[in-house]
């Protein structure tokens, strides 16, 4: 389950120009980089690619390439006539490009030149040489030829000189050297996640070059290992996009960096004060307020910077639907702790899946010797525990991760004496804990988990009402008869055959039963008309499957009322796991999972329920749970009343990957690639891959974009997964698995986890989030589902009479303002893929990213402003000044079509709901609102 080989093998190998021993590290790197020179390749309108040679004079007044047609003087650009640098495919000769989808975004760029906004569209051989010309340009374009003058002022003062008072701090006897050891552990201490070899190997090189012998390191020496070691490039090339062409971030450069990227709300200078005085090593930042490169990458590697969002590691979600409302955390065979046949019971196995949030665990009693109940699983080879120790273990770990209810799947096989047995073993120990409340007949649901909090709820075989005796039959549930019968080619006919089977049951057992009695399931006509609220039905995998391929909407509605619980299929002998989604998808509530094996299927389900508080009680989409609502779960497509989601993830880095586990390889170098899988309905199910990065484990740079259209949110997950390409019995590395809805945008790290689930030190990938709707960007011939709508392909909602006077006149008057709505929304939605293009930004970017773009071209050289924000109309408007260049004023426009819909949108859905509110006292009587 933690491998990919099964997948067809794509061996690929990673070519850069860049070797990996010239690290950038700051602004005069990038320029002494361009001053020697790239090959770039120049795209034109007419599809043509060009090979030239671009380079910087040594005065910094010029960009220049060769070999060119033009005369050497004017094929270059001067410095002074850069409007902009733009990354990525983002003007209209890229866009309108033959080989647009040829050239990955992360390696183009433009440069806006001249009074006519001219471009030069240029693709790099890798991003990271990308990003070298743009934060070089970027500088010229803001400091000219005292670029250098610039650089080499306050910010490289205020990191060297944190350096050096670390660095005194050791040298107590102010020898102004230390030991080669203190200075690697002093190193080490600063980042951890460093291999202490590769920093000793590290000072040895630098010793080795200046033809030093002994083991003594200055403080120059310490200085410039550390700048080489501890500095990340894709951090800081991120740094000198925000900080206006300086080697730190101010105040209001990282308000902006988390309003734009990172997407919080209501940010202020006190915030981002916070965050420097929190998270900047130096002193000289904290006072003055700078956050250096040292003090971001701590930030961003925090948890503040965690792709999952803090709101789900508590309780969020209503916990006061049915209990039949909620996905629920559930374990299969609960006291095996290997295979099925033949592996040892053991306590242990309760404690792991309740100490993991399990709120569903089983329990297979059968008569054992001196009149003690025994679990084990019957027909098989397994080891019995006595059934009093499992009671004690749950009464001591029921409520150790959940307060919320905890099911006890009881498989009673025991004869009438142990059963009495059972019982006073069960309300002797879990006492007030026993939910034994008779279920209310007039409810038409399950109570919900907040009203059984911490209670212990047990579903198992019922007496019938009318039953007056002591004792009575009931039909037999043994999934130990079915492993055992395993050879049968049909599970279906399977489990249909051993439910004719019975037994006898005592009342007192019987009455422990509330509102989880087991039932045998018949079919879906039959339960919709005749079964009750609190009877659960449990299905075979194999069972479950086939009412998921033929009757998905049946299903789906049956567990709107009823709960229903998977167990795997009897040929799972090795305790391997289904997938947890082929039956979420389908609604049902109990899919029991063999904890005690790690992979794939595990990682879904441990990643699923973290949303939640890790409660063991998850939420279902309201496309689920309302009575009126229609959903297939084997939809290929979009679904119904949900909004598709497009989720733009780049992987921009590795840090500090450690060897699989199992791995025969010697050494400890690795070539790590990274997949990224969406998991959930069929129409959202898909997976990318990186390229390998060879021998590098340390800081790998990826630099890969990847789009996914998710159908259905609040069904789906991510899972990040990092391999070994040159593996040798073993390729898994580390992954981790997401919510879709937990899901952090802007620039985040990934931990990562061991196949068994461990945390694994340092280790993590580096990433950018990014989500929108699914309209935008791209050449308009190749768009797909984010080309434009015309007005009349367009979906408009339509009403269903319900024969509910009231109701239905208020919706009848509505059908108009919901069309104007639509056509609101659409015009404004397409207004807004325009906006993006003419502020030279990706689909990926928000509106406010694009009025930061422009926001450089509203000023005219004389520092006049070329566009005023007026803000004292309804919405912001944009104003011109006098005679501007013609694209200032298509952005104008532009714009315009994006605010004036957005406004007029608003005051007619305020409009709308007014209207309904009105009406609300009337839906409360009838639906559950």
């Amino acid at each position: 389950d933690g491998t990919k080989q099964k997948r067809e093998r794509k061996k690929t190998v990673s070519f850069s120009s860049m070797p990996t021993e010239k690290k950038i590290s700051s602004a005069s790197d990038c320029i002494n980089a361009m001053v020697e020179g790239s090959e770039l390749k120049k795209i034109r309108s007419n599809s043509r690619v060009y090979h030239r040679y671009f380079l910087l004079d040594a005065d910094m007044q010029s960009l220049r390439w060769e070999p060119s047609k033009k005369d050497s003087e004017k094929a270059k650009i001067d410095i002074k006539s850069i409007k902009e640098v733009r990354t990525g495919k983002n003007t209209d000769i890229f866009r309108s490009n033959g080989i647009y989808d040829q050239i990955s975004e992360d390696c183009a760029f433009s440069i806006i030149y001249g009074e006519n906004y001219e471009s030069l569209d240029l693709v790099a051989n890798s991003a990271d040489i990308a990003n070298v010309w743009v934060t070089g340009l970027r500088y010229l374009i803001s400091y000219g030829k005292h670029t250098l003058d610039m650089i080499e002022s306050t910010q490289d003062n205020m990191r060297t000189s944190w350096l050096s008072q670390m660095f005194s701090e050791s040298d107590v006897d102010n020898l102004g050297h230390i030991p080669l050891c203190n200075a690697v552990q002093f190193i080490k201490d600063l980042n951890p996640g460093l291999k202490t070899n590769k920093i000793e190997l590290k000072f040895k090189e630098l010793l080795r070059s200046k033809e030093k012998t002994g083991t003594e390191v200055t403080k120059e020496e310490f200085i410039e290992v550390f700048h080489e070691l501890c500095t990340r490039p894709e951090i800081y090339f991120l740094l000198v996009q925000f900080s206006s062409n300086k080697e730190f971030l101010d105040t209001k450069d990282l308000m902006m960096f988390l309003e734009a990227e990172q997407g919080m709300a209501h940010v202020t200078e006190e915030i981002s004060l916070e965050i420097i005085q929190k998270y900047e090593p130096a002193k000289e930042g904290q006072e003055k307020g700078w956050l250096s490169i040292d003090g971001f990458t701590n930030y961003l590697t925090s948890p503040d910077c965690h792709i999952f969002d803090p709101e789900h590691k508590k309780v969020c979600q209503d916990m006061k639907q049915p209990l039949s409302h909620y996905f629920i955390n559930s374990s299969h065979n609960t006291y095996l702790i290997e295979d099925q046949f033949r592996g040892p019971s053991d306590i242990t196995g309760y404690i792991r899946a309740l100490k993991m949030g399990c709120r569903s665990v089983e329990l297979d009693v059968w008569d054992g010797p001196d009149n003690e109940p025994v679990i084990y699983t019957g027909h098989t080879m397994t080891s019995q525990i006595v059934f009093r120790s499992v009671i004690d273990i749950i009464n001591k770990y029921a409520f150790f991760a959940s307060e919320y209810p905890l099911i006890l799947c009881l498989e009673n096989h025991c004869s009438i004496k142990q059963q009495k047995v059972m019982v006073q073993h069960m309300k002797k120990i879990l006492g007030d804990k026993l939910h034994t409340q008779s279920p209310n007949i007039e409810d038409s649901y399950l109570p919900s988990p907040e009203s059984l909090k911490g209670k212990i709820l047990i579903k198992a075989k019922k007496l019938s009402s009318n039953c007056s005796g002591l004792e009575g039959d009931v039909t037999d549930e043994d999934e130990g008869a079915e492993m055992s019968q395993r050879v049968g080619k049909e599970g279906v006919e399977q489990q249909n055959s051993l439910t004719g089977k019975r037994f006898q049951l005592c009342k007192e057992l019987s009455e422990l039963v509330s509102i989880c009695k087991s039932v045998q399931f018949k079919e879906f006509q039959v339960s919709f008309q005749l079964q009750k609220y609190w009877e659960v039905c449990s299905f075979n995998e194999v069972l479950a499957s086939k009412y998921a391929n033929e009757n998905p909407g049946d299903f789906v509605n049956y567990n709107k009322r009823f709960l229903a619980r998977v167990f795997p299929s009897p040929m799972r002998i090795d305790s391997s796991n289904m997938n947890p989604q082929d039956f979420w998808k389908c609604g049902c509530q109990i899919v029991a999972m063999n904890f005690q094996t790690p992979g794939l299927m595990m990682d879904l389900n441990i990643g699923w329920f973290r949303q939640n508080g890790n409660c063991g009680y998850v939420l279902r989409p309201a496309i689920m749970r309302e009575e009126v609502s229609f959903f297939s779960a084997n939809t290929k497509d979009t679904v119904p009343g949900v909004s598709p989601q497009l989720l733009h993830i780049k992987i921009i880095s590795g840090q500090n990957f450690p060897k699989p586990k199992g791995s025969g390889a010697k050494g400890d170098v690795v070539d790590p690639y990274v997949y990224v899988e969406i998991h959930g309905i069929p129409a959202d199910c898909a997976e990318q891959r990186t390229k390998t990065m060879h021998q590098n484990g340390d800081n790998p740079i990826f630099d890969e974009s990847f789009e996914f259209q998710i159908n259905l949110p609040e069904l789906a997950m991510v899972r990040f997964v990092v391999l070994d390409d040159d593996y040798i019995g073993d390729e898994f590395i580390g992954q981790y698995t997401i919510p879709f809805e937990c899901l952090q945008t802007g620039y985040r790290h990934v931990p990562l986890q061991s196949l068994t689930g461990e945390m694994l030190a340092h280790a993590s990938l580096f990433v950018h989030v990014a989500i929108t709707n699914r309209r935008g960007g791209g050449k308009p011939h190749k768009r797909g589902l984010s080309v434009r709508k015309g007005k009349k392909s367009r979906e408009y909602a339509s009403v269903r009479t319900l024969w509910i006077k009231t109701i239905d006149e208020v919706f009848k008057n509505a059908l108009q303002p919901i069309r104007d709505a639509t056509d609101l929304r659409e015009n404004m939605q397409n207004a807004v893929v325009s906006f993006k293009e003419l502020c030279g930004l990706s689909p990926v970017a928000n509106l406010m990213q694009c009025i930061l773009a422009v926001s450089t071209r509203l000023v005219g050289p004389d520092s006049a402003p070329l566009v005023v924000l007026n803000l004292n109309d309804q919405y912001p408007t944009m104003e011109l000044q006098g005679i501007v260049p013609e694209v200032l004023k298509k952005i104008v426009t532009a714009y315009d079509m994006v605010s004036t819909p957005l406004w007029l949108f608003y005051m007619l859905s305020k409009r709308f709901l007014l209207r309904i509110h009105s009406t609300v006292p009337v839906l409360k009587g009838r639906f559950n609102l």
